[in-house]
């Protein structure tokens, strides 16, 4: 496990966000039927209504572009701004280039490093600890931080355990320095690769190269343990929780709002009840989005925050969790405080 606290003088936070959902809404019954359940049956095991699906010509890194401007925008900067620029996705445009050199590019934002991340659904979580780090030590240092995925394109529509519950999405803040006391409290990464075949797409890799054999056998398609998985998150998220807040001398009774990764309703449910985060609002968007892998967590947080819901000076729990099997957990005090900060917050 790999623990953080900001200790230095100059405070990191998160000072605006963004997110963008294709505008195409797939309902429940237009899954239903294919994947071999009832509309009731998708919504009573996942509590997810209806979801979107990128349009043809979209790919990861449109989506992400969308949800990156919308962040600069309420920040009041520029991609010109930005220093670094870190994507983290599972479903990239190509297996090469990165991705996020696609949204450097459409951005303008020629002065940022750039560099992807795949920690599939923890993988903001992360990246906005990698970009904590970059920022630290740069006075007036900026980062932007993108979750994208589009996972549409890899499902198999005939298998339950996946078709129903995943789609597309991205979600992206920019990050620099904050006043005090606010900005990221800190943070806790782990990872635990015993678990790697709970969630995989086991071909077009390395190990099983695309081929006619391939393709037709589906190992191209986003495959998931959900028993598994289930198992896996009761067992490490919770307790993660409690121990990050216990690290920060934070009891968990204190957390004010809580943005999780939006796997799962029933799934989320458990977790707020096992980590006793039952005094927080828990901010979920899975009923009308799904589960939108890496951008999960900044979709919600970024709705929670243009809905005025995220006060400066509240405590923000973020968590993610998924594939790998991989956790991060980072607390937030949420505000900007500084002169010319812009009105979000972290």
């Amino acid at each position: 496990m790999t623990q953080a606290t900001d200790t230095s003088g100059t405070r990191i936070g998160i000072l605006s966000t963004g997110s963008y959902l294709p505008k195409e809404e797939v309902s429940n019954e237009e899954i239903a039927a294919r994947a071999g359940v009832t509309a009731e049956w998708i919504e009573r095991k996942t509590q997810i209504v209806s979801r979107r699906w990128a349009a043809p010509y979209e790919a990861t890194s449109d989506l992400a572009v969308h949800a990156a401007r919308r962040a600069l925008e309420q920040a009041g900067m520029t991609a010109g701004e930005i220093d670094y620029l870190v994507v983290s996705t599972s479903t990239g445009d190509f297996p090469q280039p990165p991705t996020s050199y696609l949204v450097q590019d459409a951005l303008g934002a020629h002065g940022a490093a750039c560099f992807d991340i795949n920690v599939v659904c923890s993988g903001f979580v992360y990246a906005l600890e990698l970009a904590r780090s970059l920022t630290q030590g740069r006075p007036g240092c900026h980062a932007l931080v993108i979750g994208a995925d589009l996972y549409s394109r890899i499902l198999d529509l005939e298998d339950r355990r996946t078709a129903v519950l995943f789609a597309d999405g991205a979600g992206a803040a920019v990050v620099g320095p904050v006043a005090e006391p606010y900005g990221i409290v800190g943070t806790d990464l782990s990872s635990h690769g015993a678990a790697h075949d709970l969630i995989r797409v086991e071909a077009g890799g390395s190990r099983h190269p695309a081929s006619h054999e391939t393709v037709a056998e589906g190992g191209h398609f986003f495959r998931m343990n959900g028993r598994g998985v289930r198992d896996f998150v009761a067992e490490h998220v919770p307790g993660a929780l409690v121990a990050l807040t216990d690290r920060l001398g934070v009891g968990i009774g204190e957390v004010d709002h809580f943005v999780p990764h939006q796997a799962n309703g029933v799934m989320l449910g458990e977790v707020v009840r096992l980590a006793g985060l039952e005094r927080a609002t828990t901010h979920r968007t899975l009923q009308k989005y799904g589960n939108v892998g890496s951008a999960s967590v900044p979709v919600a947080l970024d709705e929670a925050n243009r809905s005025g819901a995220l006060l400066p000076g509240d405590l923000v729990l973020l968590a993610g969790f998924g594939g790998g099997m991989s956790l991060g957990a980072s607390l937030v005090r949420w505000g900007v405080g500084a002169p010319g900060g812009g009105p979000a917050g972290g």
